[in-house]
């Protein structure tokens, strides 16, 4: 399937050599990516800023 996406010419042009020098495709190398993302209890990517919360939200864990 062909991903509809705009992105950054440097970030393609990266995602590109980054395949290349592991021998992968770029396609297959986002695919193993996607699949090995690692994500918090939220659902959210490890590596991403927390979220501030929504105005009027306050922030209180629910466990």
């Amino acid at each position: 399937m062909t991903l509809g996406y705009d992105v950054e010419r440097s970030n393609k042009d990266q995602w590109k050599r980054i395949a290349d020098h592991v021998g992968m495709s770029p396609s297959a190398l986002f695919d193993l990516m996607v699949e090995n993302l690692q994500l918090d209890e939220r659902g959210y990517p490890v590596w991403l800023p927390e979220k501030p919360a929504a105005d009027g939200e306050l922030p209180i864990d629910t466990a």
